[in-house]
C-alpha cells in the first residue's frame, strides 16, 4: 500500500512518532504543498492523509488509485465529501483526541485574561516590583470568576469537559446545544438567551452554514457590557469586524480567541489591534501528548479500513 502523509510540519516539530504508518506500507511524508505539488506527491497513492490541505475534485482526478482519505483533525471542511463519495473513496476523521487539551486552553486563556497574569508577570520581569512602594500594586483590573454565569455553546465532548471545569471553580453553567441531551445537569437555553445571560460565553460548536457568523452585531448587542467571549472552536463562527467594533466601543469587556477566520492571521485582521482581546495561534491542540494521540488514531483509522471494518467514517 502506498501512503502519503502531507502537512507533516503542522503536526510535528520532530517530536512525534509516525512509525504506525511505516508498519502499513510504503509511506511518503511531505510538508504543506501547493495544490499541484500535492497532486504529484499523491498521484499513485492508495491512501492520503492531510491536515488542512484541500482535497477537492481536481486533486482526486489526479490520484486515480486513491481509496482512502484521512484527516489529521476532527474538522473535515477542507475535504470535498461529495467528490470523494462519487469516486467511492472512504474519508475518516479523528474525533475526541483534543478534548482535554482544548478544555485546558479555554481556561488558560480565560484565567490569563481575568487575572491579567501576563501583564503582571511582565511587570515583575521589568523590575517594577523591586521599585514598588508597597507589597502589592494594581495597575490592571482583575476579575473573579466564582459565581459568574458561564455559557457553553455546543455540548459535545469538549463542551462537556469545559462545563465541568467551570462548574468545579464555582461558576453557574448554562448550555445551548442543537440537540438537547437527556443527561445534561445544567440549564438549557435558547441561542439569544445564552448570549444575553452569560458573563463568559465559550464556543464549542462546528462551523456550519448555521453557525457561520454566529457572533455578529445583533448577537453581540444582546450581551452584557462586562461579558467575555472565548472561541476555541472555529474562527468562522465570528464576524470579526463586528467583534472588533464591540470591543473597541466597550460594548463587551473582552475576547479570548485561539482561532480566526483566516489562518495564519491576515495583515489586515480587524482583531489584531482591537482592545481587550487575547489571541493565541490555534494552539489549543498542540500539547505533544495530544498530537501523538491524533497521529496514532489516524493510523488506526487506516488500519481498520484495510481490515474491512472502517471507523470514524465521514464518507
Amino acid at each position: 500500500m502506498k501512503i502519503v502523509c502531507a502537512d507533516v510540519c503542522t503536526l510535528s516539530a520532530g517530536d512525534i512518532d509516525f512509525s504506525a504508518f511505516d508498519a502499513m506500507g510504503e509511506v511518503s511524508y511531505c510538508d504543506v504543498l501547493a495544490p499541484g505539488g500535492l497532486a504529484r506527491a499523491a498521484a499513485s497513492a492508495d491512501a492520503l492523509f492531510v491536515n488542512k490541505s484541500r482535497v477537492d475534485g481536481a486533486l482526486l482526478a489526479a490520484c486515480p488509485d486513491l481509496k482512502f482519505v484521512g484527516v489529521f483533525a476532527t474538522g473535515y471542511n477542507n475535504v470535498d465529501l461529495a467528490a470523494c463519495s462519487a469516486r467511492g473513496i472512504t474519508v475518516c476523521n479523528v474525533p475526541n483526541y483534543s478534548t482535554h487539551a482544548v478544555a485546558q486552553h479555554v481556561f488558560a486563556l480565560l484565567l490569563c485574561f481575568c487575572g491579567a497574569t501576563d501583564k503582571y508577570a511582565a511587570s515583575v520581569a521589568k523590575g517594577d516590583w523591586k521599585r514598588a512602594k508597597t507589597f502589592s500594586y494594581m495597575p490592571w483590573r482583575t476579575r473573579e470568576l466564582y459565581g459568574k454565569t458561564f455559557g457553553v455553546y455546543g455540548y459535545g465532548n469538549i463542551g462537556r469537559a469545559v462545563a465541568r471545569i467551570a462548574d468545579a471553580i464555582g461558576m453557574k453553567v448554562v448550555v445551548c446545544t442543537r440537540t438537547p441531551p437527556s443527561d445534561c445537569p445544567y440549564e438549557l437555553l435558547a441561542p439569544d438567551e445564552i448570549f444575553a445571560r452569560s458573563d463568559v460565553l465559550s464556543f464549542h460548536c462546528p462551523l456550519t452554514q448555521d453557525t457561520a457568523g454566529l457572533v455578529n452585531a445583533r448577537t453581540l448587542s444582546l450581551m452584557k457590557r462586562d461579558a467575555i467571549i472565548v472561541n476555541t472552536a472555529r474562527g468562522g463562527i465570528v464576524d470579526e469586524p463586528a467583534l472588533a467594533a464591540a470591543l473597541n466601543e466597550g460594548r463587551i469587556a473582552g475576547a479570548c480567541l485561539d482561532v480566526l477566520a483566516d489562518e495564519p492571521m491576515k495583515k489586515d485582521c480587524p482583531l489584531f489591534r482591537a482592545k481587550h482581546v487575547l489571541i493565541t495561534p490555534h494552539m489549543a491542540w498542540v500539547p505533544r501528548e495530544t498530537r501523538q494521540r491524533l497521529v496514532d488514531a489516524a493510523a488506526n483509522n487506516l488500519r481498520a479500513f484495510v481490515a474491512g471494518s472502517p471507523v470514524n467514517t465521514v464518507v
